[in-house]
Parts: structure tokens; C-alpha cells; sequence
């Protein structure tokens, strides 16, 4: 049997992640050490600090910080970007006041060319 190829999505966890089967609430908050697969939402107050990746499998409307520790090549992948503050490794960024676009795909963020950049996920490496 052939060696099989990764697909990029499963290049974004390995051995080092954790798995959160809930909604995260106002003022809870996870710190990890890898990489963080949240199923459910991130509520406004509640905050994820990975120094990997994050990725949600729901909404992200609280403060979600990838890459700490200084990992550029971190990313957050979510069904909705919608967070109050996105971090990946030192850069910081906040959606812009009054915008109302609500994409019906999922979103990535990342670090292009030294600036937070937020795209439609499709599923394909991008740079």
C-alpha cells in the first residue's frame, strides 16, 4: 500500500491538540500548549490561547490568540469569524466597526505578507 497524502486540513492538528466539546461561555478561558479543536461556539468574554492552531466548529465572537509564543505559520480556521480580537503569534487585529458580512462558508485566518488576513476556507493550501 502507498503512502498516503495528508490532507491540508489534517496538517493543521496533530499529536499535540486538544479536543473541546462544549460552547465556551463569558469569562471561561483555555490556554494550550499545541493545537485547539473547539466544537461549539466562542461566546464575547471567553477567550482561546493556543500557541498552534485553533479551530472552531462554530462561531468565534470572543478573543482567540494562535501561534503564541511567536508561531507566524499558525492559523485560526472557524464557520464564522466574528471575534471581538483574532491574534496569530504578534500580530493583532479586530473586525472592522459596523460590519455586518456574514459568509455562509467557513473562514481562515493567517499571517500574508505580515498582515492578518481573513479568506473563505476552501479546503486547499494557499501560500
Amino acid at each position: 500500500m502507498g503512502r498516503e497524502r495528508l490532507s491540508y486540513t489534517e496538517e493543521m492538528v496533530d499529536d499535540n491538540t486538544v479536543l473541546i466539546q462544549r460552547t465556551l461561555r463569558s469569562g471561561q478561558k483555555i490556554h494550550y500548549d499545541g493545537n485547539v479543536v473547539i466544537i461549539g461556539d466562542v461566546n464575547p468574554g471567553a477567550e482561546v490561547v493556543a500557541t498552534g492552531n485553533i479551530i472552531v466548529m462554530g462561531a468565534v465572537r470572543g478573543v482567540v490568540h494562535a501561534g503564541a509564543g511567536g508561531n507566524e505559520k499558525a492559523m485560526v480556521l472557524a464557520f464564522r469569524l466574528e471575534p471581538t480580537q483574532l491574534r496569530i503569534a504578534g500580530h493583532i487585529t479586530r473586525p472592522p466597526d459596523g460590519q455586518d458580512l456574514k459568509p455562509e462558508q467557513p473562514e481562515i485566518a493567517r499571517i500574508k505578507n505580515g498582515v492578518v488576513t481573513i479568506e473563505i476556507y476552501n479546503g486547499e493550501r494557499q501560500g
